[in-house]
């Protein structure tokens, strides 16, 4: 991942983290070089990313400011940064997949109304669990169309399936539907996921669009109790 995109994933994280608040100078520029150990060039690419989704705002002779956005905005982005992929959401650790399955079938009956796929369409079957900083925290089992998303290799599932996406074949990520529940952790998962037999994990059933409207993604995944979260925000009409 180039390193203009790390530094906007974390900065995009420390505002809906509310680490940076609205009307909130951000540090200057020369600042953030020494911070991030990069050039002005790199910042500024940086900064630009966010500027385009409209989280901060340049303001001539003064500096540069989170934007002051209303409850329902802070929502849709939020919602959004979560499909941008651990790896996105954890920019300054090492994050690396091991490779359970990976292979190309039949879509599957559970994927074809999730993924508008008929029995002899063709999918990609991948299951692999991330690693962060060489700890185990997610088990994803995910079903793609290989005619949307063509070329993905292992090195690619190794590492960041949504930054080949966006970065090598130009698409946009857009949205998902996500549901939430939990249960016991199942021996085979335990096992991969270092946890106790018996453990609650967190269930994430998700459906990834592309700004086409086009889903490109059906996964289930499953993580550790003690390193899952999900911020809402709760608006009143």
């Amino acid at each position: 991942m180039q390193k203009y995109i790390v530094i906007s994933n974390d900065i995009r994280n420390r505002i809906l983290k509310g680490e940076y608040q609205a009307n909130q100078q951000i540090p200057f520029e020369k600042d953030l070089c020494v911070t991030y150990d990069s050039s002005k060039m790199t910042i500024k690419k940086a900064l630009d990313i966010l500027v385009t989704e409209g989280l901060i705002i340049k303001r001539r002779g003064s500096g540069t400011f989170v934007k002051d956005i209303n409850p329902r905005e802070m929502e849709r982005l939020s919602v959004a940064n979560q499909f941008r992929g651990t790896t996105a959401l954890n920019p300054n650790r090492t994050v690396l997949s091991k490779i359970i399955n990976f292979s190309i079938i039949p879509c599957p009956e559970v994927a074809q109304s999730k993924l508008n796929l008929t029995s002899d369409s063709f999918v990609y079957d991948i299951y692999r669990v991330r690693h962060i900083d060489g700890l185990p925290t997610v088990m994803e089992k995910m079903y793609m169309p290989i005619d949307l998303i063509p070329g993905l290799k292992a090195p690619t599932i190794e590492h960041s399936i949504y930054e080949y996406i966006e970065e090598e074949l130009h698409l946009v990520i857009q949205s998902g539907h996500r549901n939430i529940s939990a249960r016991k952790v199942t021996d085979f998962e335990a096992e991969h996921l270092h946890l106790e037999k018996g453990d609650p994990v967190a269930v994430a059933e998700q459906i990834g669009y592309l700004d086409t409207g086009a889903a490109f993604e059906y996964s289930i995944s499953v993580h550790r109790y003690d390193d899952f979260s999900i911020d809402v925000v709760l608006t009143r009409d």
